[in-house]
């Protein structure tokens, strides 16, 4: 006795990562993630590592728990996986201020985000 399996949310041959609430706005987010995309898992990681963006290692971290769940999970060979997807959402924001002259109040923004990668196991062409 027991629950059903729930079904699967990507494909048989893809597996997903997701991170939420990461301190940096979508549209810097979007950059790193813009970097990554179609390529392979291995190049994607060398770009991540070396990449002088803040946000850089937040989302090599997200695809190696990609990896991570493709291999553990879905039993996909790492060697033939790429990113198929990497896309930004935009989660809260914090709403801070600060005085400035004549009694007016200057608005301070700080933004969260959230990402998701799916990779892919491709099959290499001979």
């Amino acid at each position: 006795m027991g629950k059903a399996k729930n079904p699967r949310r990507v494909a048989e041959n893809e597996a997903m990562a997701k991170v939420r609430m990461l301190r940096t706005s979508p549209q810097k987010l979007n950059l790193v993630a813009g970097m990554i995309r179609g390529k392979k898992v291995e190049k994607a990681l060398t770009d991540l590592t070396f990449s002088n963006k803040r946000i850089a290692a937040d989302v090599k971290k997200c695809l190696q728990s990609a990896i991570a769940n493709a291999e553990n999970n879905h039993n996909l060979d790492v060697d033939e996986l790429i990113v198929a997807e990497a896309y930004v959402g935009k989660n809260l924001t914090l709403k801070r201020g600060r005085p400035r002259a004549r009694g007016r109040f200057g608005k301070i923004l700080k933004p969260f985000s959230e990402l998701t990668i799916k990779v892919r196991q491709v099959e290499e062409q001979a």
